[in-house]
C-alpha cells in the first residue's frame, strides 16, 4: 500500500476561491530541491502565507487557526501551470487529503489520484455553497464509497473514474499497483528466459 486509504473524511474545510491557481503558488520551485515527499508542507502556498521576513500573513486563510481542516475548496482551474508533482506532496504533506474545484489543470489533476488526494469536480454553484459553508467552520463529510459530500442538511453527489476510485479505496499508486502483479511479471520473465535465454546474458 503506497498510501492512507481514502473512504470517508470528515473535516472542516478552507475556502480558497481564487481562480488559476497554479502549481508555483502551490510550492515555489525554489523549494523543490528534495526528491523525497516529506517537509513540502512547510512551504505550501509559501508566498501567500509568509512575508519576505518569514512572517505569517494573517489575512491568509490557511494562517487563521479557524481554518485547519483536510479539505480544501479552491477556484476553477485549480493547479494550472508546470507538471510538478511536488503540488499534491505539499498539500498532501501539509495535512490536505481532498481538494474540491469546478476544474483542473489535467495532469494536477492525475497526480492528486497517484498521491491518495482525491480532488472532486463540481459545478461552480455548488463550489460557492461550499465555499460559504466552509466560512462557518463546520464540518463536511465526503464518502468516496457513495460519491457524496454532505453539509449541513444537504447532499451532492460526484462522479468519479471507477479505477481511480479503487486506488484511493485500497491506497494503491502505480508501484503498488505493479506489485499486485508481480507473480504474473515473474512467471512472464520466466517464460522469456526459457524461449529467448540471450535476452538475459551479461
Amino acid at each position: 500500500m503506497a498510501y492512507d486509504k481514502f473512504t470517508k473524511l470528515t473535516s472542516t474545510a478552507v475556502p480558497l476561491p481564487i481562480e488559476n491557481v497554479d502549481t508555483d503558488q502551490i510550492i515555489p520551485a525554489r523549494f523543490l530541491k528534495a526528491t523525497e515527499r516529506k517537509g513540502f508542507g512547510d512551504n505550501l502556498f509559501r508566498d501567500w502565507r509568509f512575508n519576505q521576513d518569514n512572517t505569517p500573513k494573517e489575512d491568509f486563510v490557511l494562517n487563521k487557526e479557524t481554518y485547519t481542516g483536510k479539505i480544501l475548496v479552491g477556484g476553477k482551474n485549480f493547479g494550472s501551470g508546470s507538471s510538478r508533482e511536488h503540488a499534491p506532496w505539499a498539500l498532501l504533506d501539509f495535512g490536505i487529503t481532498c481538494v474540491i474545484s469546478s476544474s483542473y489543470a489535467d495532469i494536477f489533476y492525475s497526480n492528486c489520484f497517484k498521491n491518495g488526494i482525491l480532488p472532486i469536480i463540481l459545478e461552480e454553484e455548488k463550489i460557492k455553497e461550499l465555499s460559504e459553508y466552509a466560512n462557518r467552520k463546520e464540518e463536511i463529510s465526503v464518502d468516496l464509497n457513495d460519491q457524496k459530500i454532505i453539509y449541513g442538511n444537504n447532499e451532492i453527489k460526484f462522479e468519479i473514474d471507477p479505477f481511480k476510485k479503487k486506488c484511493l479505496l485500497e491506497g494503491l499508486d502505480d508501484i503498488a499497483l505493479s506489485l499486485k502483479k508481480s507473480d504474473k511479471i515473474e512467471n512472464f520473465e520466466n517464460q522469456l528466459k526459457d524461449k529467448k535465454p540471450w535476452v538475459f546474458n551479461d
